[in-house]
């Protein structure tokens, strides 16, 4: 069975629901679709290999001049995609002429979305039916092979309607057999073209188990860690792919689940990780940069983030900004005013226990230098730093600060996950 065409993923539920309006690329509708991607920047195609149709929200073609919006689509046509659909209204009023104008040109199907659907409904439901299409177009006498394994990730990622015996038979069949007491830990790597680091990851850990797929542009496993194996098996993942990881590549480590906990506590610790993988790339870190290697990060590092995004980063923006003005508004004020480090100096401060020493060795700076700063700090906020009852508020205000710069398109260093 061919594969399904962009004018077959028009016809989805969830892309109807958009009004999709066609402006470019008519003779270009039955071409292949091989997965769907979102993205809120404009330097996506690098992270294309073709045969994807990108959703974006428009804010990477805000503030562009007209011709690096032309550069953008010259580059997704390069990278041989198969489309790209534009949400119209929020953050771009009406899609830019020389995009459409560059679209007709190269023949590049481009859509006008004039309707706000959660572009993680388009992307499940259309990756759901590629999937599936790819699935029921292999011959019966053939294995399903690793097909099969990205169809039950997909599922369990998505929370699709599963039951626990389906699960676990659709796991057998994929060669996937935790052991009692095993611990099974979610983990998606973003910039991977197939499955090595996490296969030398396994080795690392010794005895562990895996599914894993690689989907464009990213890899998602379920890896279970026996029950004999002592320590933080969190800890554990993390080490094992700072070795085994490519420079360049970001992991992003979901939570640790009994495996006998239900196919439900399965998807949570995928989930986990596909959403903390997506905070990783879009969200500056906390930190100053640490030396040349993958960034592996985890849930539980990027908790508070998750729990200010929930429901998504774009629905909470004015919350988010809302709650930094309201405690960090005399700092932002003076960092606009000066150049200074002071909100990053506050949150690398609060993080680590308020320790001067920890502060200070993290921002490379001296104890002195960072005394001022602290000063400085709070002199302009009118409070001691170390107050108990403080570190809450300030601790979430200089996340939210950092989530909401992230939000800005230079600031976004990669497409989503959307395994």
């Amino acid at each position: 069975m061919p594969a399904l065409t962009l004018r077959e993923v028009l016809a989805l539920d969830p892309v109807r629901a958009t009004e999709p309006e066609l402006l470019a690329g008519e003779a270009a509708l039955d071409r292949p679709v091989r997965w769907v991607h979102s993205s809120e920047v404009y330097e996506g195609a690098n992270f294309l290999d073709g045969g994807e149709l990108l959703l974006t929200n428009g804010f990477g073609l805000t503030d562009t001049d007209a011709e690096i919006r032309r550069r953008y689509v010259r580059e997704l046509a390069a990278r041989g995609a198969s489309g790209l659909a534009v949400e119209i209204g929020r953050s771009l009023p009406t899609m830019p002429p020389e995009v459409t104008d560059e679209a007709r040109r190269l023949g590049l199907p481009l859509l006008a979305l004039h309707r706000v659907v959660p572009f993680v409904r388009i992307t499940e439901a259309a990756n759901r039916a590629i999937v599936a299409r790819g699935l029921s177009g292999r011959s019966v006498v053939r294995p399903w092979g690793d097909d099969h394994t990205a169809a039950l990730l997909a599922d369990l990622a998505d929370r699709a309607a599963l039951n626990q015996p389906e699960v676990e038979a659709r796991s057998a069949l994929a060669g996937f057999h935790p052991g009692p007491g095993a611990r099974l830990i979610g983990v998606s790597v973003h910039g991977a073209r197939d499955v090595t680091a996490v296969d030398r990851a396994i080795r690392l850990l010794g005895g562990a188990s895996v599914l894993r797929a690689a989907f464009p542009g990213d890899v998602l496993a379920l890896l279970a860690l026996p029950g004999s194996v002592a320590g933080d098996p969190i800890r554990a993942v993390q080490e094992a792919f700072r070795t085994a990881a490519d420079p360049g590549l970001t992991v992003a480590v979901g939570h640790a689940v009994e495996a006998g906990s239900g196919w439900l506590r399965w998807s949570d610790t995928l989930r986990a990780a596909r959403t903390t993988l997506e905070l990783a790339l879009t969200v500056p870190a906390a930190e100053p940069a640490t030396p040349e290697g993958p960034l592996v990060t985890s849930a539980r590092a990027l908790a508070l983030e998750r729990e200010l995004t929930r429901g998504g980063i774009d629905a909470n923006r004015d919350r988010l900004s809302r709650l930094v003005q309201h405690a960090l508004g005399p700092l932002l004020a003076w960092e606009a005013a000066h150049p200074s480090d002071l909100v990053r100096t506050l949150e690398v401060h609060l993080r680590h226990g308020c320790s001067p020493t920890r502060t200070a060795a993290l921002l490379h700076i001296g104890r002195q230098s960072l005394y001022q700063r602290l000063e400085r700090i709070e002199s302009l906020l009118g409070l001691e730093i170390d107050d108990p009852d403080l570190l809450g508020e300030l601790l979430a205000a200089v996340c939210a600060h950092r989530v909401v710069r992230g939000m800005g398109a230079a600031q976004v260093r990669g497409l989503r996950t959307v395994a």
